[in-house]
C-alpha cells in the first residue's frame, strides 16, 4: 500500500483504509444510515445531558498537568466588563454588559481525545529505528507540532506555532459526531468495586443484557465514575478513586482485537481514561503505557471519550430496557487542539 508518509503501517491497523491522507480514521464508518438509525431511536423526545460539569472533577489530583478553568471578565476602557453600565460611555444608553474569558485545559473534564492526542515510537520508515508519529502516520514535528523537538533524545526548541496541522480536534467538529449510541452498563454488574474488564467479562456484560455492538456505533461504558466524581464536590478523593468501579483491560488481546472487529467509531467512559490506568505490567521489551490508547487513537483511528456523565442516561435505559440512543457529540471547533470539552446530548 503506498502512502507519502510510511512505508510500514502497524499490524492491524487501519492506516490508508480510508484514504492515505485520511485525518478521521473510524468516524468515517459514521455515515448518514448511522446518523437515521440513531434518529429512529428517539421515541420520547427526552434529552439528557452526557457532560460533568466543566469545573469537575475539581483541583489538580487525577492529573496534575490539568487544572480546573478560570473565569474573568474581559476589559473595556481598562475596566472589568462585567456589570458593566454602559451610561459610563454614553449617559443616555441602558444597557448593562457582563462579557468574559476563560482559560481552560481542554482535556480537564468531559473532553474527547483526537488523533492527535496519542502517538508512539514506531518504525514507520522501515529503515530499523522508530519514528515519532501518529495515526495514519503523520509525524512528529511535522504535522503535530510542540515548542520543543525531543526528537534523536535532544530538546532543542521550534520556530513555530505549536497545534496540531493534521489531526486536530476539528476533524471531529467538521463531522458533527451523531449517530447511533450503544449503552454497555458495567456499573450494573460490577457496582462500585475496582474491576478489570477483559474481553470475556465486557462479553458477559454484553450477554447478560442483549446488547449488541455494530459497525458505525458509538460506545459508551458507565461505570459509576462520574457519580463518585460529582459526589466529592470538587475535592477528590484519590484513594477511593483509585480503587473504585471498573475499566477495561487494555493489555487484553482478545478486547483489542473486538474493538478492531466490531467496527465501533468511538468509545467513550465515564472515567478517567477509558482503560485502567495504570495498566497492568507489560511482558515485552517495549511498549505502550496506554494499551487501549495505542490502539484506539493510533491504530484504529478511534476517538476516545473520558469523563462523561453516563449515569442518568445509562439508568433510564436499563429502565425501560432499552440500550441504543441518538447521540450528538460535537467537540470544539479549535484548529490544531489535540483535544477538546464536550457538552454531549444523548436522546431517547
Amino acid at each position: 500500500m503506498n502512502n507519502p508518509r510510511w512505508k510500514r503501517r502497524p499490524p492491524g491497523s487501519t492506516w490508508g483504509d480510508f484514504g492515505p491522507d485520511d485525518q478521521r480514521g473510524r468516524l468515517n464508518l459514521l455515515t448518514p444510515r448511522k446518523v437515521l438509525q440513531g434518529v429512529a431511536e428517539v421515541k420520547e423526545g427526552l434529552t439528557f445531558c452526557l457532560s460533568l460539569p466543566l469545573d469537575y472533577p475539581g483541583e489538580a489530583k487525577l492529573n496534575p498537568r490539568r487544572h480546573p478553568p478560570r473565569l474573568q471578565p474581559t476589559v473595556r476602557e481598562g475596566k472589568p466588563n462585567m456589570n458593566f453600565p454602559i451610561a459610563k460611555l454614553d449617559p443616555k444608553a441602558t444597557d448593562v454588559v457582563c462579557d468574559d474569558a476563560a482559560f481552560i485545559h481542554l482535556q480537564y473534564s468531559t473532553q474527547w481525545d483526537s488523533l492527535a492526542h496519542v502517538g508512539q515510537l514506531f518504525d514507520a520508515d522501515g529503515d530499523g529505528k522508530p519514528e515519532m508519529v501518529f495515526y495514519n502516520g503523520y509525524r512528529a514535528g511535522e504535522h503535530i507540532i510542540g515548542p520543543i523537538d525531543y526528537s534523536d533524545g535532544g530538546e532543542r526548541p521550534v520556530d513555530a506555532e505549536p497545534g496540531a496541522r493534521a489531526l486536530g480536534i476539528e476533524n471531529m467538529a467538521t463531522h458533527c459526531i451523531q449517530g447511533r449510541a450503544v449503552m454497555i452498563d458495567l456499573h450494573a454488574h460490577y457496582g462500585n468495586a475496582r474491576k478489570s474488564v477483559g474481553y470475556a467479562e465486557l462479553m458477559e456484560v454484553m450477554e447478560k443484557d442483549r446488547v449488541m455492538v455494530e459497525e458505525g456505533d458509538i460506545v459508551c461504558l458507565r461505570t459509576g465514575f462520574d457519580r463518585l466524581i460529582l459526589g466529592m464536590n470538587k475535592k477528590p478523593d484519590l484513594q477511593v478513586l483509585d480503587n473504585a468501579c471498573a475499566g477495561l483491560d487494555g493489555r487484553d488481546e482478545r478486547l483489542l482485537n473486538w474493538i478492531t472487529k466490531s467496527g465501533l467509531v468511538s468509545l467513550i467512559s465515564d472515567n478517567y481514561a477509558v482503560e485502567l490506568h495504570p495498566s497492568r505490567p507489560c511482558e515485552a521489551d517495549h511498549c505502550a503505557t496506554l494499551p487501549l490508547h495505542e490502539h484506539c487513537l493510533f491504530k484504529l483511528g478511534v476517538n476516545l471519550g473520558e469523563l462523561w456523565f453516563l449515569s442518568d442516561l445509562a439508568d433510564w435505559l436499563r429502565q425501560h430496557r432499552r440500550y441504543r440512543f441518538l447521540m450528538t457529540a460535537p467537540p470544539l471547533r479549535l484548529p490544531g487542539a489535540v483535544g477538546s470539552p464536550a457538552t454531549p446530548v444523548g436522546t431517547v
